[in-house]
């Protein structure tokens, strides 16, 4: 379990830095970058399922007409997702993506009661609400939607109820989804470098080398986060996905001098309460002893 918990760590810190891996491809357009990131994270991870031997298994799993739609709507969602992320962050709302990822705990268990009638418990609406209200506060004191962080909160909490209804494990499933828009991916890459627009093979190797990387930090978080999950309890991945948005939100502040002023500190403090209350009541609810509510239809 101790592995575990280092391997799930490591994949949080990772994903948390990634704000200054993005920064480093400032001149390159967001949709280049993820381009990229699509084509040479299906690339690596076609070698590491060819390479641990698992083509056949993936093959058999993966080629049917239930689990290709589901997860050409994953492979969308993951796409949009990515895009608004590296945009934000190259336009100088790390802070604002933060948030983003801040509130996405909370809106899963909204969807999951909207599309799949999970019950909550009376004090489970409480953080939900209080979570609405910070939004609300942070819309009328910014003079705008946050809609950076809505959209990623919107579009990772989507993609997580597909990943709840799919079928197959994180790598598969990424493999598949990647290789679904890798296509996409690639006519759009192969027209940029046509016309002399593409980032890649033009902005020097540095550029480059970043392009290509974006493959490799993708896929190594992703099977660390794999092999954590298979050793750690579940409530532990759930206190572990905030060092990602921790991090970035002190790498906006503090590194990249993004503002925060007192009124953004108060409804990012909001959230933050709404973020405490949810982690008090699951264990406070997880320590006592209920009757099971039985699920419709029973």
């Amino acid at each position: 379990m101790k592995k575990g918990i280092w391997y799930g760590i490591a994949a949080y810190a990772m994903w948390g830095f990634f704000p200054i891996y993005w920064k480093m491809l400032h001149d390159v357009p967001a949709l280049q970058v993820i381009g990229h990131r699509i084509a040479w994270s299906f690339i690596l991870l076609m070698a590491f399922v060819f390479i641990t031997k698992q083509w056949n298994e993936f093959r058999s799993v993966a080629f049917n007409r239930k689990t290709l739609g589901i997860y050409s709507i994953a492979g969308v969602l993951l796409s949009l997702n990515w895009l608004v992320y590296v945009w934000g962050v190259n336009a100088g709302f790390i802070v604002e993506t933060s948030l983003g990822y801040f509130i996405n705990p909370l809106l899963s268990v909204l969807l999951g009661v909207i599309f799949l009638r999970e019950k909550l418990r009376p004090m489970q609406w409480l953080p939900v609400v209080i979570a609405a209200v910070g939004v609300t506060y942070l819309t009328i004191t910014y003079g705008r939607l946050p809609w950076i962080a809505l959209s990623l909160a919107v579009t990772f909490g989507l993609y997580g109820l597909v990943k709840k209804l799919s079928p197959l494990g994180s790598v598969f499933g990424l493999t598949l989804e990647t290789g679904i828009v890798f296509p996409i991916a690639l006519v759009y890459l192969i027209v940029v470098q046509a016309n002399g627009t593409g980032g890649f093979l033009h902005d020097g190797s540095t550029v480059d080398l970043f392009l290509i990387g974006a493959g490799i930090v993708t896929t190594i978080p992703l099977l660390m986060f794999a092999s954590a999950a298979k050793e750690i309890p579940l409530n532990m991945i759930g206190v572990l996905q905030y060092f990602a948005p921790t991090i970035q939100f002190f790498i906006g502040i503090f590194i990249y001098k993004e503002p925060f002023d007192t009124t953004r500190f108060i409804g990012f403090g909001i959230v933050w309460v709404a973020l405490i209350v949810f982690w008090v009541e699951n264990i406070i609810a997880h320590r006592t002893p209920v009757e099971p509510i039985p699920e419709l239809g029973e």
